[in-house]
């Protein structure tokens, strides 16, 4: 057929911030669908509220929208830009939603959109309980007994008919959102009514429970001829029960039987032409092993999570090749070196990949570690090895856990087999190493299938595993200080045992264990993983059970480190980062190397760089690459903290680190070295001091003075940061902090109150630094700069501030000699200011200052760590201060909704998982704005809710002045509502929960309340806990702020978007065109 040319125009809308359920894979996709529609003619107009992401960036479609995503803006871009067509199925679940929204509402007949891929019946078939349920029906395939209810007491009465435990699935959710397994009519009144809240259209499946069966999964493609083809086979290794997004998977399917997977194919292609989708579908099936019954469990009529996985354990881009369907192009038209056309396809490969989940549970206190059908995870590592034990191995140390192998994780290794056996009931993220020590401490395999339907394969290969380390053991205990002889050590590296693992358990330098390793020609081969569409292109993979088919040039090379798995704290950026590096190296004229094993990302995307390694970042895994590559130096500043902590002991085996050098990170790291430096230079900084033992800190803290604020060293995204206002939380947190060491001391400072937090990033050459701009924080010092609000360029730091902030990072970068990227963190107190800290590093800050400013700061800063190898001056002295027409406000996406649990509170430690981006010309829209994307729309007007703690009640009366402005009526609990009422301000008291009825709660459930303000007690302050004001405003889905400075601004945001006329939109190519 080729490709359409009714079209000309096409509308891509992407999957908005990142979240659990919905993470970078879309990033990926959407990417890639603007590569290939726009190298087959077409133009693109992409909208997305993620700042973070290199699909957003200027110069990936044609023209960028970074809007908040809904049906009003969408329209508001459809109006201008008019499209022809409207490409949906590759920003995940957000983006078909909308689709769906805009056809129902007239939108898309209105302006003559049509929508290419898949059809918005094709969506509501597969998103559409009923509907799917009738598709189903008509094909004779069997799911799960069900029914949907739209009430708590529908589901009452369908679970009595099903029976339980029974599974509750809301229509139109991911990641799960609002569903669960239910075992009883309490659990099932709750998690009903969260989960018809979650659902947009009020409805959730309830359905008969397949726990404990396999889950298998079907990645289609299909085109608009009907031809499918199997991209790739998965198979969960942890049963029916727990999400697929948490489940430890395998692809191809490892234990399925060849009758099996061919029925289930069959049937997969029959439901794929039913929906009639145009691109790739993920089909998850249930499949009983003892009854041999299949039911379909659901279809995702997109890319997703899955086919993020699929592309890159298979080589087949399947993003790519749907949004070059959706042109419509057939799979016969596309060529591939290897099978002709793509119809030809046929899954190969004689490799085994797992992809194992990264979880945050240390991050939300009160959060049970456990896994059910709602996801958890933040992020995913994938890994390739020969066979199952070595990729198994390899996926563990790819976690960057601080584990190199299964064995002697916490504490699991001190617990008898009992108390093991009695922890892998119920899955949870440490699952897989509680069941290594059960197997150590005797455990049969009937044991553990028995508790968690695990396949007896799985468990064998575990079993082994122990049985060869236990070996290892033996013959180090018999011969300390000995290393293995040959044959055992060459069986250890084809079973995936790392060197530093081997090491611990030997108790032998890793060095020792390395060299002898090399002295006996036991080192890493590579195989490639060939690419469907292309010629002969490749990435590669490391095995101890193959000869190596890796060839190198001589080209000069460079090599980047990756961020590895996604997690809070190091998310997207670090990827966009690596990203612009490996295309600023190739136009300086470099061949570039990618190491990095998270399969959501672009920089995994097989044409990123000259040669994509899939590989864990650990030293011994980098260090075999950079053998066998011998690239002129290693990049290692933009991944974030992974290549940091890797960086010395690179150094130290002779890699050469370009850029910053680790002796200036670990300076940066060291408090006490990095006071002596600011002393030097005479810049102030919160007095602080490091303490070991509980009476260290107390002394500190009687010194300094409380509130402090304290946290271990070297962390990032606040791990353990806490601020405490007296002695009794000082030393219960003392008490509960581990692995505190006189090398890792616990870090004490003054604590800066209602101070005005900033920071600047700063592109450096040794030399010089230029500082695009000075980010002011929204939320005041105490809240981790991640999770705060903040606006670029600032609104309230006053030009005398902003050359002391310049002078300061300018002169803290030429002391530190930093070369590449810099960030300075900084808070502004009684007209003092103070640094906080520097990070001599890209930060997350780094796609958001490129964007707002248009300024490209990771390739400028490549060009400047690489000039001591292509001899180019330094691109710093010709950049210019320029003026800002618009602002732009960052605002945190906070995972609070997933852990219904925990209070929703900001503070020190990082807890967002995403980000989403407002631009205006007034501060005051570009913060509502940035609410609106965060799908927290601000009312304009209504009733609000204040409550707030003593702290907080000098700032009281301007918050009431800006609310009465706005238009709202005020309601206040006692303490709030005298202050208000004493500024001559109308207020209607409400009681709190435990003066009786009606109160605070009743209102905010009733839905009475359009916005609620409510700021957290000190600890000091009040026993009684408030968290359940914040956690009824999130069951109820009412807007709330925690903070006053975020509230204030809210207050003046909805005041000005509703005194001003102009609510047009600007692409950001427009934006860009009004720097000065």
């Amino acid at each position: 057929m080729g490709k359409r040319t009714d079209i000309h125009k096409v509308l891509i809308i992407g999957s908005g911030p990142i979240i659990i359920g919905q993470a970078c894979e879309f990033d990926y996709s959407g990417t890639q669908a603007c590569k290939a529609l726009r190298a087959l003619g077409y133009e693109i107009v992409l909208v997305n509220s993620n700042p973070a992401t290199i699909m957003t960036d200027p110069d990936t479609a044609d023209v960028t929208y970074i809007e908040p995503l809904n049906c009003e803006r969408l329209e508001q871009i459809i109006a201008k830009e008019r499209p022809d067509a409207l490409l949906p199925n590759l920003g995940g679940q957000s983006a078909l939603n909308l689709c769906a929204e805009l056809a129902n509402k007239g939108i898309l007949d209105k302006y003559g959109v049509k929508v290419i891929g898949v059809q918005v019946d094709a969506i509501e078939r597969g998103e559409d309980r009923n509907e799917f349920k009738k598709t189903m029906e008509s094909l004779g395939i069997e799911m799960a007994r069900s029914e949907v209810a739209y009430t708590v007491e529908d589901a009452v009465e369908i679970a009595d008919r099903l029976g339980y435990p029974c599974v509750l699935r809301p229509a139109y959710t991911m990641g799960g959102t609002g569903g669960g397994i239910v075992y009883n009519i309490d659990e099932l009144r709750t998690v009903v009514a969260r989960g018809l809240q979650a659902s947009p259209v009020n409805e959730v499946l309830v359905e008969e429970s397949v726990i404990g069966w396999e889950e298998l999964e079907y990645e289609v493609v299909r085109d608009s001829k009907g031809n499918m083809i199997t991209i790739c086979t998965i198979e969960n290794i942890d049963p029916m029960g727990v999400h697929t997004g948490d489940s430890f998977c395998a692809a191809p399917m490892q234990t399925i039987s060849e009758d099996v997977i061919k029925r289930l194919e069959e049937k997969s292609h029959r439901i794929v032409e039913a929906v009639q989708v145009v691109g790739g579908t993920n089909v998850q099936w249930a499949h009983d092993p003892v009854s041999d019954r299949d039911i379909i469990i659901e279809i995702n009529p997109r890319t997703s999570r899955s086919s993020a996985l699929a592309s890159k354990a298979t080589g087949f881009p399947i993003a790519l090749i749907s949004a070059m369907l959706a042109s419509g192009l057939n799979l016969d038209e596309i060529p591939c070196g290897k099978h002709g056309t793509l119809d030809k396809y046929v899954a190969g490969g004689d490799y085994v990949v797992l992809k194992f989940a990264r979880w945050a549970f240390e991050k939300f206190k009160g959060v049970k570690d456990e896994l059910g059908t709602q996801m958890r995870a933040v992020g995913e590592v994938m890994s390739i090895g020969k066979t199952y034990k070595e990729a198994f191995q390899k996926a563990i140390r790819s976690l960057e856990q601080g584990c190199y192998g299964l064995g002697f994780v916490g504490d699991f290794h001190e617990q008898s087999k009992d108390e093991l056996l009695r922890q892998i009931s119920t899955p949870s993220s440490k699952r897989q190493f509680i069941m290594y020590e059960a197997f150590r401490k005797g455990a049969t395999i009937d044991e553990v299938h028995e508790r968690t339907k695990i396949k007896t394969y799985f468990l064998e290969q575990m079993l082994e595993l122990v049985e060869e380390e236990n070996r290892i053991i033996t013959y180090a205990n018999e011969n300390p200080g000995k290393l293995l002889p040959a044959d055992m050590l060459e069986q250890a590296k084809k079973d995936g045992f790392a060197d530093r693992y081997l090491s611990m358990i030997m108790d032998i330098p890793e060095k020792d264990i390395r060299e002898q390793r090399i002295s006996l020609g036991i080192t890493e081969a590579w195989e490639g993983v060939h690419v469907s569409s292309t010629e002969d292109s490749a990435y590669y993979y490391s095995t101890y059970n193959a000869p190596d088919h890796s060839t190198t040039t001589d080209a000069p090379k460079v090599m980047i480190l990756g961020g590895g798995p996604n997690r809070i704290g190091q998310g997207i950026e670090f990827d966009y980062c690596c990203v612009h590096a490996s295309i600023a190296l190739r136009k300086l004229g470099f061949e570039t190397i990618i190491v990095n094993c998270n399969p959501e990302t672009v920089s995994t995307d097989y044409d990123t760089s000259d040669k994509l390694y899939f590989e864990p970042l650990t030293t011994e895994d980098v260090l075999s690459i950079y053998e066998k590559e011998k690239p002129l130096g290693v990049i290692a500043q933009f991944g974030g903290q992974t290549p940091l902590n890797l960086s010395a002991e690179l150094k130290a085996a002779g890699v050469n680190i370009l850029g910053t050098s680790p002796e200036i990170i670990d300076l940066a790291e060291d408090r006490d070295r990095f006071r002596a430096m600011m002393d030097e230079l005479g810049i102030p900084m919160p007095e602080s001091d490091m303490a070991v033992t509980v009476d260290d800190a107390l002394a500190i803290a009687h010194r300094i003075g409380y509130p402090v604020m304290v946290r271990p060293s070297y962390v990032l995204g606040g791990r353990g940061m806490e601020v405490v206002y007296d002695d009794e939380n000082l030393v219960s947190y003392m008490n509960a902090a581990v692995g505190v060491t006189p090398d890792r001391p616990i870090l004490v400072d003054r604590f800066l109150n209602h101070a005005l937090e900033c920071e600047a990033d700063a592109i450096c050459d040794g030399e010089e630094a230029y500082i695009p701009a000075v980010m002011e924080h929204i939320e005041l010092a105490g809240v981790h700069s991640g999770d705060s609000a903040c606006v670029l360029p600032s609104v309230n730091i006053s030009e005398e501030h902003l050359a002391t902030i310049r002078d300061y990072t300018k002169r803290i970068a030429e002391a530190m000699h930093v070369r590449g990227l810099m960030n300075m963190q900084y808070a502004i107190e009684n007209d003092v200011v103070y640094v906080l800290e520097a990070n001599p590093r890209a930060s997350r800050t780094v796609p958001l200052v490129s964007k707002i400013c248009n300024i490209q700061m990771v390739p400028i800063a490549t060009e400047v760590i690489t000039m001591p190898l292509t001899g180019r001056p330094s691109p710093i002295p010709e950049l210019k201060e320029k003026s800002y027409e618009y602002y732009g406000v960052k605002e945190a996406v906070l995972p609070f909704n997933m852990f219904p649990e925990v209070d929703p509170i900001l503070g020190p430690e990082m807890r967002s998982t995403g980000e989403v981006l407002g631009l205006a010309k007034t501060f005051g829209e570009a913060f509502f704005k940035a609410q609106e994307a965060t799908q927290t729309v601000l009312p304009k007007g209504g009733k609000v809710l204040i409550s707030i703690s003593n702290n907080d009640k000098p700032e009281l009366p301007e918050l009431a002045h800006a609310l009465k402005e706005a238009g709202f009526d005020i309601y206040a609990t006692e303490g709030s509502a005298k202050i208000i009422e004493g500024e001559g301000i109308a207020v209607e008291t409400v009681k709190k929960l435990h003066e009786g009825r009606p109160n605070l709660v009743d209102l905010i459930t009733n839905g009475e309340m359009d916005l609620v303000i409510n700021t957290p007690r000190a600890t000091s302050e009040s026993a009684e806990d408030d968290s359940y004001i914040r956690k009824a405003a999130i069951k109820a889905h009412t807007p709330y702020f925690t903070t006053m400075a975020a509230a204030i601004a809210s207050a003046k945001g909805i005041a000005t978007v509703e005194a001003s006329e102009d609510h047009g939109i600007s692409s950001l190519q427009e934006i860009h065109a009004r720097i000065k």
